[in-house]
């Protein structure tokens, strides 16, 4: 093993190439087969150290995957593509596949030249691949900063007969100002593409980051990844590609602990393709973001990948759901007795399970009173000092939050991030799933799915809570790989 890298334990349902962390995933699907183009950061001897071009694996049920190597490798130090970013995959309508992707040269800058500039590739089989060095198109334009143009995505629109290519940019000038955009070309033949200017530009963030666009239905999304904000994915939804892009209740589809997503529909099935990133030093106590000047406690770049399934509502919004095939692959399921608990004031703990192992599956249908405060499911939970990871359902703010039960001495977790918005009606009945795998702890409920990390190991147990009211906990199980 190369100095300076650090092995890691082997996830058992979630996707990470042994001793590499997970970057921003390029999918594609053909057939009866998902294609995940991704890039694989060593941390040597920090994330973005040795420059990366994409890897390439494969998945028929995000349970079991075929490693395929490097699938375009990374330039020279001398190249524009001395790292391989983020980009897309498609099929033109001669069946040739085209990546579409970020050359960034880390060393370009002092130079006087443009550190990130879209290039393109060609394959007749997805695996081996051609590049073309079609760069001087896609080089920033006039009045965008030259350091802020990447992450590259292709469809075809029926409406206009053209391809479009969109991409996440900025204005030249300060990034405190919030100029984030993203833009668009054109074009007949994914040779000769003309720029349109601005596709969406709401001057809400400094920079957007892996854009997504589809339709289902009657609706269009557009999707961008922040990280001057929440740090994390949100979406909006037009009845046209012209907008107007409107924001609904709940704009996102994870927490923080959630990045980069991009998404793929193949057999009906539309999968969001994102990362868990990891906490340096491996701590519940760190910040959220990487700083190469910080004490490198924060959430860094790139981690394991977790696959959401997309689905619409009756009003078109879109919810996360667990793919069948990884909920199912756990096939050792025993049944839990169902619980009541009540408690007029304070909090009221019950622990139904005490040795989970580190890779399960938990559920429970759940259904509280008018006027609780809330309930909640923990994990990693020791019965003995009531020491546990926490689900906590916040019923009058109609939130769900991850913590860390007792926060003492405080603060024992930076949770900042980690919620997400949900509405909590009483007496309605929330089927809840939860997935643990080694230090990710997955939930999904009601349509919304929210990832976190744990850095600490009290117990192997899952204890039930309500606090100032009453709450059931019925139809529960747990299994196991």
């Amino acid at each position: 093993m190369p100095a300076g890298r650090k092995e890691r334990k082997i996830m058992k349902i979630y996707y990470q190439h042994p001793n590499t962390w997970f970057g921003d995933c390029m999918p594609f699907g053909k057939d009866d087969t998902f294609y995940l183009f991704h890039q694989r950061d060593t941390r040597v001897p920090c994330p973005f150290g040795e420059p990366f071009g994409w890897d390439l694996a494969t998945t028929k049920d995000f349970v079991t995957y075929e490693d395929c190597g490097v699938a375009i490798p990374r330039g020279t130090d001398e190249e524009q593509d001395q790292f391989i970013f983020a980009g897309s995959i498609c099929e033109d309508r001669e069946g040739k596949y085209h990546a579409f992707y970020t050359g960034y040269n880390r060393d370009y800058p002092k130079q006087g030249k443009p550190s990130q500039v879209l290039m393109h590739a060609v394959s007749e089989d997805l695996k081996h691949w051609t590049k073309t060095q079609d760069a001087v198109t896609f080089v920033p334009q006039p009045g965008y900063d030259p350091d802020d143009w990447r992450d590259p995505f292709v469809l075809w629109d029926d409406e206009s007969e053209k391809y479009i290519l969109i991409l996440g940019a900025r204005l030249e000038g300060d990034k405190h100002k919030t100029t984030g955009r993203t833009v668009y070309f054109t074009s007949d033949n994914l040779a000769d593409w003309e720029f349109q200017g601005d596709f969406w530009a709401p001057d809400l963030f400094t920079v957007h980051e892996m854009p997504d666009l589809f339709k289902m239905g009657d609706w269009w999304y557009l999707i961008t990844t922040e990280y001057s904000h929440a740090s994390t994915q949100v979406y909006r939804m037009a009845k046209s590609l012209k907008g107007p892009w409107i924001a609904p209740d709940d704009d996102a589809f994870d927490g923080r602990a959630y990045y980069a997503g991009r998404t793929f529909m193949l057999n009906n099935q539309r999968i969001l393709f994102g990362w868990v990133p990891t906490r340096a030093n491996e701590t519940d106590s760190a910040n959220l973001w990487y700083r190469p000047e910080a004490d490198k406690e924060d959430f860094i770049w790139a981690g394991t990948f977790v696959a959401h399934e997309l689905y619409q509502r009756e009003d078109g919004t879109l919810g996360c759901r667990i793919p069948d095939t990884v909920w199912n692959a756990f096939k050792d399921e025993k049944k839990l007795d169902d619980v009541k608990l009540e408690k007029e004031s304070g909090r009221a703990l019950q622990h139904v399970v005490t040795k989970t192992g580190d890779c399960y599956r938990y559920e429970a249908d759940v259904t509280f009173t008018e006027g609780t405060r809330g309930f909640s499911v923990g994990v990693r939970a020791q019965e003995a000092d009531d020491e546990f990871y926490s689900f906590t359902f916040e019923c009058p703010k109609d939130r769900v939050i991850f913590e860390k039960s007792p926060n003492w001495p405080w603060p024992q977790m930076n949770n900042m991030g980690l919620e997400r918005l949900i509405r909590l009606v009483p007496g309605k009945k929330y089927h809840v799933q939860i997935i643990v795998d080694d230090t990710i702890a997955t939930l999904y409920v009601d349509g919304v799915a929210l990832n976190t990390r744990m850095y600490t190991n009290p117990g192997e147990g899952i204890c039930l809570g309500v606090t100032d009211g009453s709450a059931v906990f019925e139809n529960q199980s747990i299994a196991y790989l």
